[in-house]
């Protein structure tokens, strides 16, 4: 059951929206598609309304931008990134991108469509019916492992440099950061990969953050500028800086996959080659050092 209604356009406007989006993803799927080539044609048609020949002879410094080899992305410096997979990627994130920026990712009628398709070929896995609203970030995109029935709202970080899991029918809202990494305190080059797991049915609300390694339980909710830093059991809802669980949904009895006291937790792989062994214990309590309670 859901809230929403159905909403209806112009029905030729619909239909050459359609056309657009089924021409991609056919182009998306011929193995002898330059992806790099696509997407600066797509772009240039979108933003600029010609092709890109024509575009690159007439104001070069506006086509060239739009050639994902001629840009870096974040990723690309990361000691982490995988190369190979994240040059298979790359052109389709910076689509996804510069897409966003435009009439044609603003409107959910062609921008919501259009990143399905897109996270078909970027994601190691994405089920059906999976919803995203614009302006949504990701560090590498190929870590990224999504069910059925996700939506990812407006404005959200999904950092996948170690993994991300969105099961079933997860929901992410607005301006929500999740993460797969963390920093030493001592060494900021000292990075730990953790995979991050979001379980069937669960909610992580606005302006939250979810830090490396945590499992969010099935039906669980993250409540609104809280920051877990840990594992929210089935149905359990967590509010606070740090979050911590502190009352439940009332549920009948209900089979539960994700569950944060057996499924499995990411021991952490490191990142960096400059620090290869697990990172230590690096703070102590202030009122150890200060002596106050």
């Amino acid at each position: 059951m859901t809230w929403l209604k159905p909403v209806s356009i112009d029905a030729g406007a619909q239909a050459t929206f359609d056309e657009f989006v089924q021409q991609l993803e056919a182009r998306l799927a011929d193995p002898a598609t330059d992806r790099y080539a696509l997407v600066r044609e797509v772009l240039a048609e979108v933003v600029y309304g010609r092709p890109y020949a024509q575009l690159l002879v007439g104001a070069p410094l506006a086509a060239l931008n739009l050639d994902a080899r001629n840009v870096t992305f974040e990723a690309e410096y990361y000691l982490a990134t995988d190369a190979e997979q994240f040059a298979r990627v790359k052109p389709l994130l910076w689509l996804w991108k510069c897409l966003d920026q435009t009439p044609l990712g603003q409107n959910p009628v062609t921008g919501i469509p259009v990143r399905r398709v897109l996270a078909g070929h970027i994601f190691r896995r994405v089920g059906r019916n999976f919803k995203c609203w614009q302006n949504v970030e990701f560090s590498v995109g190929y870590n990224m492992e999504v069910g059925d029935d996700v939506v990812v709202h407006r404005n959200v970080l999904l950092d996948d440099i170690g993994g991300i899991e969105l099961h079933d029918g997860a929901s992410l809202s607005d301006y929500v950061n999740v993460y797969s990494h963390t920093h030493s305190v001592l060494d900021g080059p000292d990075v730990t990969l953790k995979k991050t797991v979001i379980g069937r049915g669960a909610r992580i609300t606005y302006h939250s953050t979810v830090l490396a390694g945590s499992v969010v339980s099935d039906d669980a909710m993250l409540a609104t500028h809280a920051l877990l830093r840990g594992d929210i059991p089935p149905h359990g809802i967590a509010m606070g800086l740090p979050a911590k669980t502190t009352r439940f949904k009332v549920r009948g009895p209900v089979q539960v996959h994700v569950d944060a006291a057996t499924y499995p937790h990411d021991p952490g792989r490191k990142a960096n080659p400059d620090f290869p062994t697990p990172t230590p214990n690096q703070t102590r309590r202030a009122d150890v050092e200060t002596g106050e309670r």
